[in-house]
């Protein structure tokens, strides 16, 4: 299939650092690494262009340390430097199957990743490689949600998706409630006249203010995150 076919072609996946974790949702499990790899070769094949942007989450809480006293922006810079750990476990799984990738980071350190350029970025995915953004915006007090709304903008994506442990948006905590219902799609103001949680409001009024659509999906459910490159119904879809 050539990305013609398809109806995203350029997608920002945002993921969670629980993605790359062990079963106890710590450290990084490098066969999570290759299991998620994996994955992403799938959709690279049928031709998109993808940029990931990974929180840190697996590593490091900055809530933990804020509750001990610690500063929030000690807490979230220490947050940034654990979204580069995972970045690089997820450049070295993908490159060890052969596909091409690079880290760039928000934060200079240029000993392990280029330092985040636009126009780069945009060239690395010309070139069919995977560009993983790490280090968040590069500034306290933004989310990596917030990161991934505003990569996503910046390198012109088609899309904005989401990856949880969920197969979309409820109303109410599925894993809690059994009268949990689920959203097939949302507008914006639904989303966050509602309170969902899905992502923070600031990356979700980015998203709306840009009319960046956003998808909500299992990353662990077979095929969920190629069908949703092929337009297909999977997960929530939250756009305009």
């Amino acid at each position: 299939m050539t990305s013609e076919n398809l109806k995203y072609k350029r997608i920002l996946l945002k993921l969670g650092g629980e993605a790359l974790a062990g079963a106890d949702g710590a450290g990084i499990d490098p066969l999570r690494a290759e299991a998620l790899a994996q994955k992403l070769e799938a959709v690279l094949q049928l031709g998109a262009q993808i940029a990931v942007v990974i929180g840190g989450g697996n590593l490091w809480r900055g809530r933990l340390g804020m509750e001990f006293g610690m500063e929030r922006a000690t807490a979230d810079h220490m947050g940034m430097l654990a979204t580069v750990m995972n970045a690089i476990a997820l450049q070295d799984a993908l490159e060890r199957r052969g596909v091409a990738t690079r880290v760039q980071t928000a934060i200079d350190m240029t000993s392990v990743a280029e330092p985040y350029i636009r126009r780069r970025a945009i060239r690395h995915l010309e070139k069919g490689r995977v560009v993983i953004l790490g280090a968040g915006t590069g500034n306290p007090y933004f989310t990596t949600d917030t990161a991934g709304a505003l990569r996503a903008m910046e390198v012109d994506a088609d899309v904005l998706i989401k990856a949880t442990k969920v197969d979309g948006v409820y109303d109410s905590d599925p894993q809690t409630s059994a009268a949990a219902r689920k959203f097939d799609d949302l507008t914006y103001i639904d989303a966050l006249n509602r309170r969902l949680q899905i992502m923070d409001s600031t990356a979700l009024s980015l998203c709306m203010d840009n009319s960046l659509p956003i998808i909500v999906l299992n990353l662990s459910a077979d095929g969920s995150l190629t069908d949703a490159v092929r337009g297909r119904q999977v997960g929530t879809l939250i756009h305009a």
